[in-house]
């Protein structure tokens, strides 16, 4: 591996304490490279990268959880990377769901997904998050609204302008304050997208049972059947979901959710085919 510290235009990382780390195993971290004032960039040496310059770069967002002001910095973070190590290369964004809830700024979250990141493609998963508001626009049930408001949702009404007496579920108010375009846009996010080799799913998946067989819920919410297998799953599973103090990656998944509503950090993998993963990251300023 090489580290080098390049004196270029990183005004902006700085500004936003953002850094690069890179894991070389599943189980060593061996750079931590901060983004203060020098940005040091941790590679592996051209020799042990397979360079396909036909093929986009993947960047991996992981949970956000109504924090806008991270989001935004990775975003910036991500062009200005990307073009200091990648130049005109293809690119694409994929966030891998779980945008509201927690966080004070869920509805800027949902309006910036939307707008997306110029010259860039963006791909946003839905999670399991968005899918319990979704299910709260279409019932007055009492159980599935208390499930949504007692895991964050009472903080994505209030950037909707909304509250909510004790009891009181009114899933006009919820449409018309998100609106028919945020809605319509919610209602089309997939379930998972597969670049090879890579599979971008929310939670993860069954093991054992062929893609096409999967269900919902378990792409939404599984935990311990997938985190604990071993199984070959026939691709790489980049999901978040599972918060973690860093990002984890094993031989058959990479999980990049680092709980950013909590610990203020939001993690990015970049993906460049059989390479080893990088990673970006935003942390809150202090």
């Amino acid at each position: 591996m090489t580290v080098e510290t390049h004196d270029l235009n990183w005004k902006a990382v700085a500004a936003s304490s953002v850094d690069l780390f890179m894991w070389l195993n599943a189980r060593t971290a061996v750079a931590d490279c901060q983004g203060w004032g020098r940005a040091t960039i941790c590679h592996f040496k051209t020799s042990t990268m397979q360079m396909n310059p036909s093929t986009p770069i993947i960047y991996a967002i992981g949970d956000i959880h109504g924090r806008d002001d991270l989001l935004m910095q990775i975003h910036d973070h991500i062009l200005d990377f990307h073009r200091l190590q990648f130049g005109s290369r293809q690119a694409e964004i994929i966030h891998v769901g779980d945008y509201i809830d927690g966080g004070a700024q869920s509805a800027e979250v949902i309006d910036r997904l939307m707008r997306g990141v110029q010259g860039m493609t963006s791909t946003c998963l839905l999670g399991n998050h968005e899918a319990m508001m979704l299910e709260c626009l279409a019932t007055e049930n009492r159980q599935a609204w208390y499930t949504w408001l007692s895991n964050g949702g009472e903080e994505t009404l209030s950037s909707l302008g909304l509250r909510f007496g004790f009891g009181e579920y009114d899933p006009r108010a919820l449409a018309d304050a998100l609106g028919p375009e945020r809605i319509a846009w919610l209602r089309a996010r997939p379930l998972y997208r597969a670049v090879k080799p890579y599979l971008f799913v929310h939670a993860g998946i069954a093991p054992g049972i062929p893609l096409e067989d999967q269900q919902a819920k378990d792409m939404l919410w599984i935990r311990g059947r997938f985190l604990d297998s071993d199984a070959d799953h026939g691709c790489i599973v980049v999901h978040g979901h599972t918060p973690g103090d860093e990002p984890v990656v094993r031989p058959n998944r990479i999980c990049v959710d680092t709980g950013a509503v909590d610990s203020g950090t939001l993690t990015c993998a970049v993906l460049d085919g059989e390479n080893k993963p990088m990673f970006l990251r935003a942390t809150e300023r202090r």
